[in-house]
């Protein structure tokens, strides 16, 4: 169970994003990211019974502004990530810890050209299967629908008017269900957490199917 201070010492920081700031109150950092460190370890105990995973990390608070405009050093919340075991097990998971702004997510960030290739390749020829994903019911009471970045026409070799076309456009395959302040510190958060990464399987198995057999069905690895 996560504690309020973790929203409180964020909270402080979004209002006072400086290094002055920060190094005074290093302390508070320090333990909210101990507290992290367990909630991380318990997340991942518990996504042990229904999934394998390779990795778990939290990231760094301290943000790369080299190359943005906002240069802000430090970033004002929390966040981590999950791998999944071996390559026949595709699709990563996320968590996002922010007053306001908490949010459990998933997908496919960035797939490479060979894999978006298998991917339009597949949904060009049946699309049916994606189609069934995303329509049910338990799929749109958790996610809404799938997110992602999209191209604004049709990728190269597809015509704007094809049959799939609202699936082909996608360069990015990402589910997010939202959580409130009050269920990010209950009891359960954790339990609601793998309940919503268990509901994102049907489309992770999916894609795992499709990046691991090439067009005849043929095992890739």
């Amino acid at each position: 169970m996560l504690s309020k201070s973790i929203f409180d010492f964020l909270k402080e920081l979004a209002n006072n994003n400086d290094r002055d700031w920060f190094t005074k109150h290093k302390d508070r950092y320090q333990a909210a990211h101990a507290e992290m460190k367990d909630f991380r370890d318990q997340l991942l105990d518990a996504m042990s019974h229904i999934d394998e995973i390779e990795k778990i990390r939290l990231h760094r608070i301290y943000r790369d502004i080299r190359f943005s405009k906002d240069k802000t050093p430090y970033k004002t919340w929390f966040s981590g990530g999950m791998s999944r075991a071996t390559k026949m097990r595709r699709g990563s998971y996320y968590f996002h810890i922010e007053p306001g702004n908490s949010f459990v997510g998933g997908g496919f960030w960035g797939p490479n050209s060979d894999d978006m290739k298998l991917i339009r390749t597949d949904v060009a020829a049946a699309p049916g299967e994606l189609k069934r994903i995303v329509s049910d019911k338990t799929f749109k009471e958790t996610f809404g629908t799938l997110r992602g970045e999209q191209l604004k026409t049709a990728p190269r070799g597809y015509s704007v008017d094809h049959p799939a076309i609202e699936f082909l456009r996608y360069k990015q395959f990402l589910l997010r269900r939202d959580f409130s302040d009050k269920e990010v510190l209950s009891k359960n958060f954790i339990e609601k957490m793998v309940d919503t990464y268990a509901k994102m399987r049907p489309l992770f198995d999916y894609m795992t199917e499709v990046l691991t057999t090439d067009e005849n069905g043929q095992p890739l690895y």
